[in-house]
């Protein structure tokens, strides 16, 4: 009799594991997930032309942009850089932006050449294409500014386009907008 419940006892168990495994799998996605989904279809190799508003010397040079699915599918890592600059990131700008979920939001954390790390969270737009970050929070110094805004469009599988708002001292808004082909 003992043994008889035991093994009902396992049965019911795996049972229910089983139950939970396909609920969870038939969960439909949250719009958090699906935005994140689009940008990790992004990974692979960019290359563009950046431009600013206001306008600055260097404007139009090409940037380079690297994004990579890591932490087995739970971090996305972009890496910006001018394409014309060496590596060394003590002496050029390259900025690290990390993309992951959190509960049931899409986040950003930007890892700032201005030595702080702005977060943001995302908004979806009803056809998917474009996720939209605003403004969450700041850790470290805002002394030379901070990034406060993000927009990543996808025109197509080897195309997208960033549009990053910037808040210079005193609140002064500066956009770039780069228009990216993949690479790799």
């Amino acid at each position: 009799m003992k043994s008889l419940r035991l093994s009902l006892a396992v049965v019911l168990v795996s049972f229910s594991t089983l139950a939970f495994a396909q609920s969870k799998a038939a969960a439909p996605q949250s719009d958090a997930q699906k935005s994140f989904t689009v940008l990790k279809s992004l990974a692979g190799t960019w290359q563009g032309a950046a431009s600013t508003e206001p306008k600055m010397s260097d404007e139009g040079g090409p940037v380079l942009v690297t994004m990579r699915v890591t932490s087995r599918g739970n971090a996305l890592a972009h890496e910006m850089k001018d394409a014309k600059a060496s590596d060394d990131p003590n002496k050029f700008d390259h900025p690290l932006t990390t993309f992951y979920l959190e509960n049931d939001r899409l986040m950003l954390t930007h890892y700032c050449d201005a030595g702080n790390r702005p977060r943001m969270v995302a908004r979806t737009s009803p056809d998917g294409k474009k996720v939209e970050f605003d403004f969450l929070d700041v850790s470290g110094s805002t002394k030379y500014g901070h990034m406060q805004h993000a927009v990543f469009t996808v025109i197509d599988q080897d195309h997208h386009t960033e549009d990053w708002t910037y808040l210079m001292p005193g609140d002064k808004p500066m956009h770039a907008h780069l228009d990216l082909q993949r690479t790799k």
